[in-house]
């Protein structure tokens, strides 16, 4: 009987949560005489006997747990159901994989465009190329069947009604490009007007000078500097053939002429403190330059006032204006620039017999204008009409008494195209490779001391060395 009560004990034990691990039975007599059996099983957990009412607690608890077991249960198993949809291929995975595959053939299609773009844009330049190299044969075709002083000249570039501003504020900059077209060479009695240069017979009286000849080769160009902000996309650098102390014929000068003021002259002493970008002379001009027509010879700049036909002569040792005088019947600022604007009305040159002036009148129909200035008083001496219209050629320059023409400013294998010799009074068709290698050439000089061109090509100022033939 006793066992059997002990294995309920432990059976009851159980069912409670306890652990059945030790019990204990004991006899004793109680106060009457009589024996009592106490059983006793010890609890894991508590150290007296709960009470009914906790027990039930306890019950409850339990209880509880149990639910929000099963409540966790429930909803991890919703969880694991939404994280499958979502990787499933109809899911927000599957969204995303789409979205990323459309990004992808989204950026394929754009490499390609870029590449058909770049391949277009290989062959607009190839053929603007083809276009010049015909036009400049149209040219030469053309110049077989006229007379010596008819010459005219074509070219195919293609320009726009106006000339164009430097200004900073205005919009391209008047970025555009020429056409060449015929202009009649004007007789002897077109001269007598009042709208007209005084001219020469046509033929210097000066000898020949000495290592003096045909312009027969141009070199490739040579960078020395690169502008660093946008007022320097157009400009003018030049040394002194002929210097005057304080400055010797290393000195270099510099004007960018992006801007509605321009009026800061920058000297370096020499070409490698220009490479360098260290001004050791900073100069403010009384009056604001036009274009990139300027050049210093003599110990002076000469440069063309701004929105004027206006000449000034600015001497650089006193640090003020020794002359100005007014180009007669010039056109100034848009009415005959160069095929790429840049209000080029009028543009100064120098080679080895002086001062030079690049211009054209409305007598003259547009037609270039080449006069002969005084370097002290800036009186036009001798003056010269060609046939070629100014508007039709990119840039000129003067080498021993003779203009040299260049057909493009933009192509990079260009041409000098055509030369007109003060001394015979003729103008003849020419085809000597130049090169634009930055594609935008907005200045060429003649620097007859070191017998190179002095170019400013699209931010970058070039030089390139010239030949010339024997007289």
């Amino acid at each position: 009987m006793l066992w059997k009560l002990f294995l309920a004990a432990c059976v009851s034990s159980v069912l409670r949560g306890t652990l059945c691990s030790t019990a204990s039975l004991r006899r004793a007599n109680d106060g009457g005489g009589r024996c009592l059996y106490t059983f006793t099983v010890p609890s894991p957990a508590e150290h007296s006997c709960p009470e009914p009412a906790a027990e039930q607690e306890l019950s409850r608890q339990g209880a509880l747990q149990r639910t929000e077991m099963e409540a966790l249960q429930t909803r991890l198993g919703l969880l694991e159901a939404l994280v499958s949809r979502l990787a499933g291929p109809g899911g927000a995975g599957g969204q995303g994989r789409g979205l990323e595959a459309a990004y992808s053939a989204a950026m394929r299609e754009k490499t390609e465009l870029q590449r058909e773009r770049d391949r277009l844009e290989a062959e607009r330049q190839e053929l603007q190329s083809r276009v010049d190299r015909l036009g400049q044969e149209n040219s030469r075709l053309r110049l077989g069947q006229c007379s010596p002083s008819e010459t005219p000249l074509r070219n195919s570039d293609k320009r726009p009604p106006d000339g164009s501003s430097l200004d900073y504020s205005s919009p391209g900059f008047q970025e555009f490009k020429s056409e060449v077209t015929e202009v009649r060479a004007p007789t002897h009695s077109d001269n007598t007007g009042t709208d007209s240069p005084p001219q020469s017979d046509g033929y210097s009286t000066d000898p020949p000078l000495p290592g003096c000849g045909e312009l027969v080769w141009v070199g490739e160009p040579e960078s020395h500097r690169k502008a660093d902000s946008i007022s320097g996309k157009y400009g003018v650098w030049m040394q002194d053939p002929e210097p005057v102390p304080p400055y010797g014929p290393e000195m270099t000068w510099r004007l960018d002429a992006v801007g509605s003021v321009v009026r800061q002259l920058f000297g370096y002493e020499d070409r490698k403190q220009l490479s360098r970008g260290f001004p050791s002379k900073v100069l403010l001009l009384p009056e604001s330059v036009e274009s990139t027509g300027a050049v210093v010879y003599r110990g002076s700049l000469y440069y063309q006032r701004r929105k004027s036909r206006t000449l000034l002569r600015y001497d650089l040792r006193t640090e003020s204006v020794a002359a100005r005088r007014e180009l007669p019947h010039a056109g100034f600022h848009g009415q005959y620039p160069y095929s790429w604007g840049g209000y080029t009305d009028i543009d100064l040159a120098v080679d080895e017999t002086g001062l030079w002036v690049v211009y054209s009148t409305s007598k003259a129909k547009g037609a270039i204008v080449l006069s002969r200035l005084d370097p002290d008083s800036l009186e036009v001496l001798h003056s010269w009409e060609t046939s070629v219209r100014k508007q039709s050629v990119a840039n000129t320059f003067v080498i021993c008494g003779t203009l040299y023409t260049v057909a493009s400013y933009t192509t990079p294998n260009t041409t000098v195209n055509y030369s007109y010799s003060t001394e015979s009074g003729h103008g003849r068709a020419l085809s000597i490779p130049f090169l634009n290698r930055y594609h935008y050439n907005s200045m060429i000089d003649y620097n007859p001391a070191r017998r190179q061109l002095f170019s400013w090509d699209n931010y970058h100022m070039v030089t390139y060395d010239v030949r010339l033939g024997t007289v």
